[in-house]
């Protein structure tokens, strides 16, 4: 079966991007492979890739009135656990927090029933997106030795940040974070932050608040089931992060995102079944990705009016004109052993969920039998935060992410449930 990640690292190794050569069997362009390096070398010459660190948080918007629903979904289905909760003038913040090292995850939930913004403009632009129209992943937070050094520097290389006039959430202009605008690629933003970002009060997200006493029991009504079932102790921490973009912008996207951090291109591999590549970066200073995440984009091989003539599988791209350029899906690492009785720790889990009202999507794909191998699935989107979750499981060793025939799986279980019905066709 072929591996598409070959290497894990185990142990703190700095990846230099100049001479590490990218693997795949995905062919690029000579100007992404041009432009590819001079990043690299502008990173470096600049200074910004001494500046940056790890991916210290991810954050995501919901719904007015969703925010502790969804709580207690991420509870439930992930490491995650409450750590504090701000307001500010126009969002609660909620702060979720699982290991020390890991990112922490930020809920930003607005105040207002009919609150709208350039996210909000986004989001109904597309017709599976519209009816949670505030609904979006965000993006992610960097640590950096200097936040104003990081954005004059970024600047001087025509990212745009967020300015005060230029969106109404103080989250993005007024806390101690630098935001970037939102990519025109992706949707999704990078933020910068030189304060721990355990220390509130540097951070000035708003004025605390509590959660009130009926809803911290609930939560921990979760948590004890968590902990009851093992689900606390297996379900480990986010693993990658996976935006789907038109093929078109493949190259632009991941040039972009480059720019914006200390990532290196690991590589680039077709999924002929489904029509798509799986493009892959990561962060060269962690010796565990779940540290700093992995980031992943996903194309159509062929945009859609062009495969009109070849009437080939292109969920990816169906994806991206149904719900728009966004994160598709958060992956969860669980950790490798057998529950019971010879079953996997991910059909453990999955099964369990299942059982507590979690949909997936199909069901577990690969083979952990007496060979390395990876047994992954995607659940359903998420009601409040559209995402999918994906729980992957590396069995005896593995030392990949995934494999092309997992990937095809996850994809077409994925496309037949976000299919959109208008007049007669089907995407």
């Amino acid at each position: 079966m072929f591996n598409l990640f070959v290497s894990r690292r185990k142990s703190p190794v700095s990846i230099n991007p100049l001479t590490y050569q990218p693997g795949g069997d995905k062919k690029n362009s000579a100007f992404f492979d041009e432009y590819r390096m001079k990043i690299y070398e502008r990173r470096q010459s600049s200074g910004l890739e001494d500046l940056l660190e790890k991916m210290r948080a991810v954050v995501i918007q919901v719904e007015q009135g969703d925010a502790l629903p969804y709580l207690h979904e991420l509870y439930l289905m992930g490491p995650y656990r409450f750590s504090a909760a701000f307001k500010n003038t126009t969002h609660n913040v909620y702060v979720m927090t699982s290991q020390p090292e890991f990112p922490r995850l930020i809920v930003l939930e607005p105040l207002a029933k009919d609150y709208a913004d350039e996210i909000t403009m986004f989001n109904r632009l597309y017709p599976l997106s519209s009816n949670k129209p505030n609904a979006r992943y965000i993006g992610e937070i960097f640590s950096t030795k200097d936040t104003a050094e990081t954005q004059k520097i970024l600047e001087s290389h025509n990212i745009r940040f967020n300015y005060h006039h230029e969106t109404k959430n103080p989250f993005f202009t007024e806390s101690h974070f630098a935001f970037t605008f939102p990519s025109d690629f992706t949707c999704n933003r990078v933020g910068y932050a030189q304060e721990d970002i355990d220390n509130y009060d540097a951070l000035q997200l708003g004025t605390p608040f509590e959660l009130e006493a009926s809803v911290v029991d609930s939560l921990n009504q979760v948590l004890q089931f968590a902990k009851d079932q093992k689900l606390d102790s297996l379900v480990l921490g986010l693993d990658h992060l996976a935006t789907r973009i038109l093929a078109g912008e493949r190259e632009d996207a991941i040039l972009e995102f480059l720019t914006m951090s200390n990532h290196y291109f690991w590589g680039a591999y077709n999924i002929s079944a489904m029509n798509s590549s799986t493009n892959v970066t990561r962060n060269g200073y962690v010796d565990n990705d779940k540290k700093s995440p992995a980031k992943v984009f996903t194309a159509n091989n062929t945009p859609s009016f062009v495969n009109s003539f070849d009437k080939l599988p292109m969920p990816t791209e169906d994806f991206v004109r149904n719900y728009g350029r966004r994160l598709h899906h958060m992956a969860y690492e669980v950790l490798d052993g057998d529950h019971r009785g010879g079953e996997k720790n991910v059909d453990y889990v999955v099964n369990t969920l299942m059982q507590k009202g979690i949909p997936f999507l199909a069901h577990v794909v690969g083979e952990c039998l007496d060979e390395p191998n990876l047994k992954q699935i995607f659940s359903k989107h998420s009601e409040y935060s559209i995402l999918i979750s994906e729980y992957v499981e590396r069995c005896h060793g593995y030392e990949g992410f995934f494999t092309k025939s997992n990937v095809a799986a996850l994809t077409a279980a994925a496309g037949n449930d976000e299919r959109y019905e208008h007049g007669h066709v089907f995407d």
